[in-house]
């Protein structure tokens, strides 16, 4: 079967990975339908169409021979793909991720177990109960992880490096411009890179490093919630809760009620979650003006606890 790019990518998913790639994802994106059609040919599979994935690669939905649904990732960077497959078969025991069926260094592509309907957290109308969010997080963390696996993990200051010059360029070249002081960015990161310094040697574990609720999956009621496209780091393990703090969230009491169940599941300090909720609280805040969503009550809030350190 020939596949055209069309096919593959809608403007959107294009548009993303040239913002996030440069002007060199347009080639690369000329060339994939030969690359997915020759990885089809070699993995046995029937592509079934694009799935709604996909910030840093192209995500399609797929069948292997003997019947089984899969998810092909193909990415401008591939390197993406081989870091991605070895933190995932890390944590495969756990049930919590994808299994790995395949990796292409050489094309970008990663072959994953696909989970369920595909539906994420995200695409549902209600917050899920925070132990079950703290019970994915704490049976990731609790993966035993050699010298040389944590060697190999980037340090979770240099994730936070990169969320926050991420988000600055989207705030100054956006609307939230005018509505997010570059300051609270500012001292977000400041404070972000001291929770980050501040976990001891001992207490750092693997951490998926992107929990937001579009990257974790309904595996129904056998597999429960699995958690998808990790940019795995080593640090403190509180900063993987954020997102459930500030998901939704319309106000301060419902944040700490959250970041205290949470924080029991997830087995830390309760203020030690807050500290890194409220760190990076600007960076949600831009997100939402970005989108325009800076007049409703979730936009307040988190400029108020963004104001409030």
């Amino acid at each position: 079967m020939s596949y055209g790019t069309a096919q593959l990518v809608d403007d959107r998913q294009r548009q993303r990975l040239v913002r996030r790639f440069g002007g060199g994802a347009t080639g690369w994106l000329d060339g994939l339908p030969e690359r997915v059609e020759a990885l089809a040919r070699e993995w046995g599979l029937t592509v079934d169409g694009p799935a709604p994935h996909g910030r840093t690669s192209v995500v399609l939905h797929c069948t292997r021979s003997d019947g089984s649904a899969a998810i092909l990732k193909v990415s401008p960077d591939p390197g993406l793909g081989t870091s991605e497959a070895r933190v995932l078969r890390l944590w495969e025991g756990t049930g919590r991720v994808p299994r790995v069926w395949g990796v292409d260094r050489a094309r970008g592509a990663l072959l994953l177990e696909a989970i369920g309907e595909g539906r994420t957290v995200a695409m549902g109308r209600t917050v899920p109960p925070m132990r079950e969010i703290g019970a994915l997080i704490a049976d990731l963390h609790a993966v035993p992880v050699s010298q040389q696996e944590r060697m190999e993990l980037n340090p979770l200051v240099n994730r936070m490096q990169f969320l926050f010059d991420q988000w600055e360029r989207v705030r100054a070249d956006g609307p939230a411009a005018d509505l997010v002081p570059a300051s609270l960015l500012h001292h977000g990161h400041a404070w972000a890179r001291a929770l980050a310094h501040g976990a001891s040697e001992e207490d750092r574990v693997p951490l998926h490093g992107d929990l937001h609720p579009g990257n974790v999956l309904d595996g129904g009621p056998e597999r429960g919630l699995v958690a998808v496209d990790p940019r795995a780091c080593l640090g403190d393990p509180a900063a993987d809760g954020i997102d459930w703090v500030l998901w939704r969230t319309r106000g301060c009491d419902e944040a700490r009620t959250r970041a205290a169940e949470l924080a029991e599941a997830m087995g830390v300090p309760t203020e030690r979650l807050m500290d890194w909720s409220r760190a990076v609280a600007p960076v949600y805040a831009v997100a939402l003006a970005d989108r325009g969503r800076a007049e409703g009550d979730q936009f307040a809030f988190l400029m108020e606890l963004a104001d409030g350190r």
